[in-house]
């Protein structure tokens, strides 16, 4: 049975509680990276895509610890390096693949990318998941979600406004909230794609 949007988000919360500082300290320095690898010319695009994978499987494992109620610490947003392989080739073919649809028009890309938007928790939970596999795990989970998810995201539109309004300062509380709410909604998915037999 799906949980409601609105639920995730409110056990979201639940979930933050305590964790708030680690949650706001842990995505600000993941941002800091990001950017200032981007803002060195050329050599930082190349960074960017080896770097993107790996640092995408730790947010997800980061993300999923607070989720589950678990001993999220910053450090672990390091750990997809330890899998580097697997997440640099997850996240090089979701970049072609979605490039791809997008050349075709714009919406096939929207949906390709929300199919393969699962990748990096389910590399998170499974270790020994090939990179394509997790592709298409991920598919076939968002498979009849993909509509649920963009409604998801829709709701942090709002916060996304006044975090604007505040002049970015709010995104240090509003990119935790998101990313754990998506944690949550990948369990939810996942145990009912589990019991519905779809993976």
């Amino acid at each position: 049975m799906k949980t409601e949007n609105v639920v995730l988000m409110q056990m979201a919360r639940e979930s933050l509680k305590g964790k708030w500082g680690l949650a706001i300290g842990t995505f600000a320095l993941y941002t800091l990276i990001i950017v200032g690898i981007q803002a060195i010319p050329i050599a930082g695009l190349i960074a960017s895509l080896i770097i993107g994978g790996p640092f995408s499987v730790g947010l997800a494992i980061f993300s999923l610890s607070i989720s589950r109620n678990k001993d999220a610490k910053l450090e672990q947003i390091f750990q997809g390096f330890n899998n580097f392989g697997t997440a640099l080739g997850a996240y090089l073919l979701m970049v072609l693949f979605i490039s791809l649809w997008t050349l075709l028009l714009i919406i096939p890309g929207i949906i390709a990318a929300i199919s393969y938007s699962m990748t990096f928790y389910i590399l998170a939970d499974d270790k020994s998941i090939a990179a394509m596999d997790a592709i298409d795990k991920s598919k076939k989970m968002m498979h009849g979600y993909k509509w649920k998810f963009i409604c998801l995201v829709l709701r942090f539109l709002g916060w996304t406004l006044l975090c604007i309004l505040t002049l970015g300062v709010g995104f240090l509380w509003l990119i935790p909230y998101l990313q754990v709410s998506v944690a949550k909604f990948y369990d939810d998915v996942k145990a009912n794609s589990l019991t519905t037999g779809n993976i």
